[in-house]
C-alpha cells in the first residue's frame, strides 16, 4: 500500500477517536474549517438525531436527500449483487454518510447505508446546502472538499478490492482500525474483504 494512503487510514481512524462524543459544531469543521458566520449558517440547517440499529438512511430504490454526520455510533454501506449483500465501506466516529448520487445529481442511491449501532448523528438536507453554496463561497468549499474527500476514500478502497490479497487487507484492519474488528460483525467484514466467511476464519488463524 502507497504511503499516502497508509497515512490516511490511521489519520481518519484517529480522526474517529477525536471526535467521539465532540459538539456537532466541532464534527462539521472537522475536514474544512468555517468562519463563525458560514459555521452559523450551517448550524441552522442541522439537526441532532438518534436513531437505532438497522435503520437504514439511504437505499437503492429512493433518491438520497440528506448528509450525515456521525456523532455516535457506525454504519456499513452495501449493494446487492445476485441476491447477496456485498458490503464495500464502513464509517464509523466523524464520517459523513450520504448517497452521491443523490448529493450530485438528485438522482436514486446504488448503494444502501445501514445503521450497526445505535447512532446519533447530526443530519442536514442536501437541498438545502446546494442553496448555502450558491451564496456563501466558505460553504461551498466545504462542500467541494467532502465529496472530494468521498472520491479519494472510494478511489482507494476500488483499488484496494481488485489489486491487494484479502489477508493484506485483513491485517490493515487490524493494525489501523482494529475498533471495526470488535464492533462489526464478522460476516459483513467477510464481505468487505470479498472472501466467504470461512476464508476469513482461515485468514485470522494465520495472523494469530
Amino acid at each position: 500500500m502507497a504511503p499516502f494512503a497508509k497515512t490516511t487510514v490511521f489519520v481518519n481512524y484517529v480522526v474517529s477517536a477525536l471526535l467521539l462524543y465532540m459538539p456537532f459544531a466541532t464534527l462539521l469543521q472537522a475536514h474544512y474549517p468555517l468562519p463563525e458566520p458560514s459555521l452559523a449558517r450551517l448550524q441552522q440547517t442541522a439537526t441532532l438525531v438518534e436513531l437505532p440499529k438497522g435503520t437504514l438512511l439511504f437505499t437503492d430504490d429512493r433518491v438520497g436527500e440528506e448528509l450525515y454526520f456521525v456523532q455516535r455510533g457506525l454504519a456499513r454501506a452495501y449493494v446487492r449483487q445476485d441476491a447477496q449483500e456485498v458490503t464495500f465501506w464502513f464509517g464509523a466516529e466523524g464520517t459523513a454518510l450520504f448517497s452521491i448520487q443523490g448529493y450530485l445529481a438528485q438522482q436514486v442511491s446504488y448503494e444502501i447505508i445501514e445503521l450497526l449501532e445505535d447512532s446519533q448523528l447530526v443530519r442536514l438536507p442536501v437541498r438545502t446546502l446546494h442553496g448555502l453554496y450558491a451564496t456563501d463561497v466558505h460553504l461551498a468549499n466545504w462542500g467541494r472538499v467532502l465529496v472530494e474527500r468521498e472520491w479519494l476514500r472510494t478511489e482507494q478502497q476500488l483499488i484496494a478490492r481488485q489489486f491487494r490479497p484479502a489477508a493484506e487487507r485483513y491485517a490493515e484492519l487490524v493494525r489501523h482500525r482494529p475498533d471495526l474488528l470488535q464492533r462489526v460483525p464478522l460476516g459483513h467484514i467477510a464481505s468487505y474483504l470479498g472472501v466467504t466467511p470461512v476464508t476469513l476464519s482461515r485468514v485470522r488463524a494465520k495472523l494469530k
